[in-house]
C-alpha cells in the first residue's frame, strides 16, 4: 500500500536524453530497494503517479525516467521544470523486487527503469533483457546492458537496424519456441505490453505465480 504522505523536495536538474525521454532527479532522503516506485505530484491536493526510480539505492539522488504524455497531467510540468522548483513525492513502495536469480526482465520504453535500478545495484547477473520501443532512440540506457551481449534484445517497431529485432517485443516473444518455468519473468511497460506478454508467457506454460508486473498507466 503506498504512503499517500508527500514530501517536498527541490529538483536538481531536468534533462533530456533524447528521443522524448527525460530524467528528473532530486536529493535521496529514503532508503528505497531496486524495483521500487515512488509518487510524484506538483499539488499537494493532486494525486501522486507513480514512477519506477531509476536510480539505485546507494546514489546521493533519487532520478525518474519519463517521457511526455501530451494527453496527460503530470509529464509536460515536469519537463519545463528548472532546478530550485519544487514537487511533492511520497515514500518509495512496492513489491516490483528482483534478485541475482537467473530471470528474463522485459520492457517497454520507460519502463527499462527498474531494471537500470536493479542492474546498477549489482542485480544483473544471469538476466536476459528483452526491450521494446517505437523508435532506435527511445532505448533508454542501452549502454548499460550491451555487456549482456546476447542477452540483451532490442525490439524496434517503428525503425528497422541490422543490431536490434525488427518488430513488436511480443512478436519476439511468440517467436521464442520455450521458456523456463521454473524462474521468474518480470514484466514492466505499459498496459497493453504486460496484458499480450503474460498471456504468451501462461501460453508457454510459464506459471501465473513466476510472472511479476508493473504496468504503466
Amino acid at each position: 500500500m503506498l504512503d499517500k504522505k508527500l514530501k517536498s523536495v527541490f529538483i536538481n536538474s531536468v534533462v533530456s536524453i533524447g528521443g522524448d525521454g527525460f530524467v528528473i532527479s532530486f536529493d535521496s532522503n529514503y532508503s528505497f530497494k531496486p524495483g521500487q516506485v515512488i509518487g510524484i505530484t506538483d499539488k499537494p491536493e493532486v494525486s501522486p503517479r507513480l514512477y519506477s526510480i531509476l536510480s539505485s539505492p546507494s546514489e546521493k539522488e533519487i532520478k525518474i525516467l519519463f517521457n511526455i504524455k501530451e494527453e496527460g497531467y503530470l509529464s509536460p510540468k515536469l519537463s519545463k521544470l528548472k532546478k530550485g522548483d519544487t514537487i511533492f513525492t511520497t515514500t518509495p513502495s512496492g513489491s516490483f523486487i528482483s534478485n541475482k536469480e537467473e530471470a528474463f526482465w522485459i520492457a517497454s520504453g520507460t519502463g527499462i527503469a527498474p531494471f537500470v535500478c536493479m542492474q546498477e545495484s549489482g542485480l544483473g547477473i544471469n538476466k536476459t533483457i528483452i526491450h521494446g520501443a517505437r523508435k532506435l532512440n527511445n532505448f533508454y540506457f542501452s549502454e548499460r546492458f550491451m555487456s549482456f551481449k546476447e542477452k540483451y534484445i532490442r525490439c524496434c517497431s517503428g525503425e528497422d537496424d541490422e543490431q536490434v529485432y525488427h518488430g513488436r517485443l511480443t512478436n519476439y516473444l511468440e517467436k521464442i519456441p520455450f521458456f523456463k518455468p521454473n524462474i521468474k519473468y518480470y514484466l514492466c511497460g505499459s498496459a497493453e505490453m504486460v496484458v499480450q506478454s503474460r498471456d504468451i508467457l501462461i501460453k508457454k506454460n510459464i506459471p501465473y505465480e513466476n510472472i511479476i508486473a508493473e504496468i504503466y498507466f
